[in-house]
């Protein structure tokens, strides 16, 4: 039987295009990319150049400043650009399917029958080591750190996300593996977030983990609000995290010996015609799965890699992220509204009462990216509080990275959260400030500070 915690504090922002639970697989790609930029805190160096013939598994680049921590090509062919920005960084790796599907061998055994050394080796090996991140910075931690604990979060609760519980529908077997595996990287426990009320919920068998069950609104599927009210993250202390989707492909890994990052992602959003589920590769480019998916292609799209609170925004012949389950087509919004303050707002989203949309709180809306104003100096109101469940000040812990005071940073709890804790205070902040880039150049200010 589970423990069930309760989150109070938050928000639902229910939106017009929740997929539904079919799914179409999509195979014959013309290409694959991997960004180094999905990964903060990496410095790549380059191991497969353009022009080299690789496997499912080969070895793209790695970090400079950790080696072992690799980066591989999710499918064999050939490495056909290696695109840079400014200054030269590497932007993207471009691979061209041969067709051949062949992979590099890793080590096939039951994690029982395995060490932590020979677990961690084929995970570092394979390149599954990314899809590990950890507490304190939200990055991918150094293997030679063991982890005080693990904690993998089975929910998502954000506007128009994946479920996870869909995803794992024909995986399970393989999510079980994966969670046997990181029991053997970690000292402590290895703990699952597990949505609470969810009938017939796969999870709820997960053996080897200790379960937490968790209801009220988003951001009730953040890891980081399940390892606050858990067991919170003290100055010093390492913590490991995962989301279900990627336990599931260090499973196979043990399963098969081999490297197969397979992704079961949602097409979701207002512009899409029929929001569904797409079986296909990690690095699949949008553009792959938004064929004849759009809506009115005459109204400007924002196309968001992730989910719509927390996601990066992308084009549509750019390549989904690393870590994401979710794509999240919306309206640009980009045309001014004459007088719209002045409208009741029966169909705007406000989270006072300052429109007559309050009335009708379940009711599905569309909703666009504008900001409806500029950005303004930070207003001292409490609203962050209401939509933040972690016991820490939101505010002062923003203002004490605003202002690169290290130890206020520490004291205020900066060592237990990431951007997207966040991303409810940037939508709902009068000061349309970017709360969750504030925090990542509070974690890079830290790192490097601290060596």
């Amino acid at each position: 039987m589970s423990n069930v915690i309760k989150i109070k504090r938050g928000l639902d922002i229910k939106l017009v295009g929740v997929p539904e639970k079919e799914l179409k697989e999509i195979t014959s790609l013309k290409s694959y990319g991997i960004k180094p930029t999905d990964f903060p805190g990496i410095t790549p160096k380059v191991v497969s150049k353009v022009d080299t013939e690789v496997k499912a598994g080969t070895t793209l680049f790695f970090d400079k400043y950790n080696p072992d921590v690799v980066f591989t090509s999710p499918v064999s062919g050939k490495v056909t650009a290696i695109n840079r920005g400014e200054r030269r960084r590497i932007l993207e790796f471009v691979i061209e399917p041969d067709g051949k599907n062949e992979s590099e061998v890793f080590k096939k055994d039951k994690p029982e029958n395995l060490n932590r050394e020979e677990i961690k080796e084929s995970i570092l090996k394979s390149g599954c080591w990314p899809f590990i991140r950890q507490r304190p910075f939200n990055i991918i931690p150094k293997p030679e750190i063991t982890p005080r604990d693990i904690f993998i979060t089975s929910f998502n609760s954000a506007p128009l996300t994946a479920d996870l519980n869909f995803i794992v529908k024909n995986d399970f077997s393989a999510f079980q593996t994966g969670v046997d595996a990181l029991t053997k990287l970690t000292d402590g426990k290895v703990y699952l977030g597990i949505k609470a009320g969810e009938i017939s919920n796969q999870f709820s068998n997960t053996a080897n983990a200790e379960k937490y069950e968790f209801s009220g609104p988003h951001p009730a599927g953040n890891v980081s609000i399940q390892i606050n009210k858990i067991k919170p993250v003290n100055k010093g202390e390492v913590v490991w995290t995962l989301n279900a989707a990627d336990v599931i492909i260090i499973g196979k890994l043990f399963e098969t010996g081999t490297y197969n990052p397979m992704r079961i992602i949602a097409l979701a959003g207002s512009e899409v015609k029929h929001p569904q589920y797409y079986k296909t590769l990690l690095g699949t480019k949008l553009s792959d799965l938004t064929n004849e998916q759009i809506k009115n292609k005459d109204i400007k799209k924002r196309f968001i890699s992730g989910n719509v609170l927390s996601g990066e925004k992308i084009s549509e012949n750019d390549y989904i992220g690393f870590y994401d389950t979710t794509v999240s087509i919306i309206p640009e919004g980009d045309n001014p509204e004459f007088f719209g303050w002045a409208k009741p707002g029966f169909g705007k989203f406000s989270l006072s009462r300052a429109f007559f949309s309050w009335l009708t709180p379940n009711k599905e809306r569309v909703l666009d990216a504008n900001l409806h104003g500029g950005e303004r100096p930070f207003i001292v109101t409490g609203e962050l509080d209401k939509v933040f469940p972690m016991d820490i000040f939101p505010l002062q812990l923003i203002k004490s990275v605003l202002i690169k005071d290290l130890d206020l940073m520490e004291e205020l709890g900066i060592y237990e959260v990431a951007e997207e804790d966040f991303a409810l205070c940037e939508v709902i902040n009068t000061s349309k400030i970017e709360i969750q880039k504030i925090i990542r150049e509070g974690f890079d200010f830290a790192i490097k500070e601290l060596g």
